[in-house]
């Protein structure tokens, strides 16, 4: 049963739902999502009453069986009475409105206009911060360092950021330290590398030696992603090539001017170089590593402490929209959701074939993968330990590094756990996962036997 589930309802399965706790179960709510969202529930004041009485009747009844022959039994309203009569349902509803309503309403968050940042952007136009009780303007912004810069500045709230760089602002990598959290991860795979028209017959990186290459920031997957898969083939990328930290959307009229060679970017940029007839696909992202993290939903513990219900509010709406974003019968909607100028501003046809998965490849075939690009909020910790690894690798930080406790200061996998299972969602039941980088088994409880283990890397 989802949070918000009518829990003296006896055909209700406790453990299922959907995401918003309207209905039964995830098909009812899709049949229902006209515009994308469902319709409001009556008030917030039945919402809270909702999550009170779910509670309650979780704790009661652990087993659906029971509870399901209580109420056949005994009938909901009695039921209801029967429950007001041994807990003060009403009290504990009108305290959890009052700790629960935003301190701050009308929000403003940042982004890059790139496809990671989907379902913060979604959010807006489809209703997923109004059906949370706020007002979020959702700012288009140039480059990463500006977000960086505006988010700091607090003239935006929250932002859409790389995951990697509120570890790097949180230990003062190319700023100030500040410490900034993660409550969510924005996309998973979605990134690939394109390579200009001229070099479609060097498809080996061995050739690669003094090619340039754009990634969007230094402190990003992208980077790292890179770095990885250029090292595996025998090429030092501080050495044998040049990276350049390029701005998303400067990099297909980059590649047009023959200033770069080929990026590794957002699946957007690769598909309009594509589109635009200047690249090819060499390699989807998710050939490196299936599952990476990109892309991030971060805001500072300043924000955190002094508005922590608006940032509960934020960071439901964008677990919410996430969840939506997940389901492939709803990416087609959301490409023309996010196309506008004031959004991604790109060809509809460009963003379905990034969020759908079957895509032209720029070299006169078509593809399908389904899993180009996923969504999954879990901000996984074992993900940050494996950044905090490369950061280390590349000589972004030095000497002792206590990848654990910044893990866990910076990516809130227990505080978004708990989100979660009042959504009615799943999380897994661990923050820590071992998982595989071009076929090398990443141990998160071994980060420097890790490191130790590439003969390519930055020597300190």
């Amino acid at each position: 049963m989802s949070t918000f589930d009518n829990p003296f309802d006896p055909d209700r399965n406790l453990r299922a739902g959907c995401a918003c706790g309207q209905h039964r179960s995830a098909a009812e709510h899709d049949q229902a999502a006209t515009a994308l969202r469902c319709e409001p529930i009556e008030s917030e004041e039945k919402r809270y009453e909702g999550v009170v009485a779910s509670a309650v009747m979780r704790a009661m009844f652990p087993q659906d069986v029971a509870r399901r022959a209580f109420l056949k039994s005994v009938g909901a309203s009695t039921a209801l009475a029967a429950l007001s009569q041994f807990f003060p349902l009403r009290t504990a509803t009108e305290a959890f409105a009052a700790t629960g309503a935003p301190e701050k309403k009308d929000l403003k968050v940042g982004f890059i206009p790139i496809t990671c940042a989907t379902p913060i952007i979604m959010a807006a136009p489809l209703g997923f911060y109004s059906k949370h009780g706020l007002n979020v303007e959702v700012v288009k912004t140039a480059g990463w360092a500006v977000v960086r810069d505006k988010t700091i500045n607090k003239e935006y709230d929250a932002a859409h950021m790389l995951a990697p760089m509120p570890i790097a602002i949180s230990l003062g990598l190319g700023a100030n330290a500040i410490p900034f959290a993660v409550p969510a991860i924005e996309n998973i795979n979605g990134q690939g590398i394109t390579l200009a028209m001229k070099h479609k017959d060097k498809r080996d990186p061995k050739d690669w030696k003094g090619m340039k290459f754009a990634i969007p920031f230094d402190y990003s997957m992208h980077n790292y992603l890179l770095r990885y898969y250029l090292a595996e083939h025998g090429l030092d990328p501080d050495t044998d090539v040049q990276l350049r930290s390029v701005p998303p959307p400067e990099m297909v009229a980059n590649l047009r001017a023959d200033n770069i060679d080929g990026f590794l970017a957002p699946d957007n940029i690769c598909q309009r170089a594509i589109y635009d007839g200047v690249g090819f696909m060499h390699i989807l992202s998710k050939e490196i590593w299936d599952g990476h993290p990109c892309c991030s939903f971060a805001a500072s513990r300043e924000f955190i402490t002094t508005a922590p219900n608006s940032f509960a509010a934020l960071t439901r709406a964008i677990v919410d929209a996430t969840a939506y974003a997940s389901k492939a019968e709803n990416r087609k909607q959301i490409a023309e959701a996010i196309a506008p100028a004031n959004y991604i501003n790109a060809p509809v046809t460009v963003l379905e074939q990034v969020l759908t998965g079957t895509y032209a490849d720029g070299l006169g075939g078509v593809k399908t993968d389904p899993k180009r690009v996923d969504f999954d909020p879990f901000p996984w910790q074992s993900f940050a330990v494996w950044m905090l690894t490369q950061m280390k690798r590349w000589g972004q930080i030095k000497g002792d590094v206590d990848y654990k406790a910044i893990a866990e200061q910076v990516y809130l996998a227990t505080d978004t756990k708990k989100l979660m299972t009042e959504m009615g969602l799943s999380p897994p039941a661990s923050a820590y996962k071992s998982f595989a980088v071009m076929g090398k088994t990443f141990d998160p409880a071994k980060p420097e036997d890790y490191v130790a283990s590439f003969k390519i890397r930055k020597q300190s």
